[in-house]
């Protein structure tokens, strides 16, 4: 028989339970959807654009050496210079100041049309899977009575009798543009509606809408990010083409629609008027398309774009 002692304190490789693998640490959710994301590499420049425009937005009416509304009679349709960094439009308004104020307020409408129009299609379209019966039938005749109807004639209408203040305009759009995602999140909603934690959160005695909130759109939480990141490129192109032609914001204000359609005019005389904010607009719905798609890429479990965890 052995005599050896045995240190208690120093630990044995010989055992097997020592030998045994140290299992890895377990991925939370977000986690493995930011290492899904951060593997897509045009989704990671997409954010650093549109975080760009975003400073840009901010900083570039504190920095601009002139006001959006003020006039220059000096330089009345000159190219970019050390003076005026964009140039000067025809009237002499200092295009970098206008260019970030436009942007500030493109971005403003569509992120305010985006977060709407989410929200109200979300609980409408998930109520309605829900509860069924007579209030899925209405709201179902409701949000196809909508779809026929001539929505851009009706936000023509609306914005241009609100004078363009871009809040009536931002209403008009989540006005117009909940009831499409609506329709597509209550099909979603329906398979979902059938599962076990919704009959037994039910059988427990947990209101209707306590079950919509906590236990359905949690499982189209993926849905509602591409859906919000898509809406907020939708909401910037529908407000440049009101704008563009004259219907949507107006003077003093600016966006980037209304420069563009006034830089329309001018793109043979002063071009620049037209194409710094073409740029900011073309930066501004590439990014967002970049990052929604790797969104999908990210959220969605079967892709294989985003790589292994």
């Amino acid at each position: 028989m052995s005599t050896e002692m045995i240190d208690p304190a120093v630990p044995q490789t010989d055992s097997p339970a020592a030998t045994a693998t140290v299992p890895r640490k377990r991925l939370s959710v977000f986690s493995l959807y930011y290492r899904r994301f951060m593997r897509n590499k045009p989704a990671v420049f997409g954010v650093f654009i549109f975080l760009a425009l975003v400073i840009f937005s901010i900083v570039g009416p504190l920095v601009a050496r002139w006001d959006h509304i003020e006039l220059d009679f000096l330089n009345l349709g000159t190219p970019p210079s050390s003076e005026h960094w964009f140039g000067t439009t025809p009237a002499g308004n200092d295009l970098f100041a206008q260019v970030s104020i436009g942007l500030q307020r493109s971005l403003m409408i569509a992120l305010t049309v985006s977060i709407g129009t989410t929200v109200i299609s979300a609980l409408v379209g998930t109520a309605a899977a829900y509860f069924g019966g007579l209030v899925e039938r209405t709201t179902l005749l409701i949000i196809h009575f909508l779809m026929v109807v001539p929505t851009f004639l009706v936000l023509a209408l609306i914005s241009n009798s609100a004078g363009g203040d871009w809040r009536v305009i931002s209403l008009a759009l989540i006005f117009i543009g909940w009831f499409f995602q609506a329709r597509v999140i209550w099909t979603m909603a329906l398979s979902l509606r059938e599962r076990e934690y919704v009959h037994a959160a039910r059988y427990m005695g947990v209101r209707g809408m306590r079950i919509v909130i906590r236990h359905l759109l949690p499982n189209i939480g993926s849905l509602l990010v591409i859906n919000f990141t898509l809406g907020v490129v939708a909401a910037v192109i529908t407000e440049t083409g009101l704008s563009f032609i004259g219907f949507g914001v107006k003077i003093p204000d600016v966006s980037l629609g209304s420069l563009i359609g006034s830089g329309a005019n001018t793109i043979t005389s002063a071009p620049w008027v037209f194409y710094f904010p073409a740029a900011a607009l073309t930066l501004l719905t590439v990014s967002m398309a970049l990052v929604a798609d790797g969104l999908r890429d990210a959220l969605d479990p079967t892709s294989a774009a985003g790589g292994r965890a």
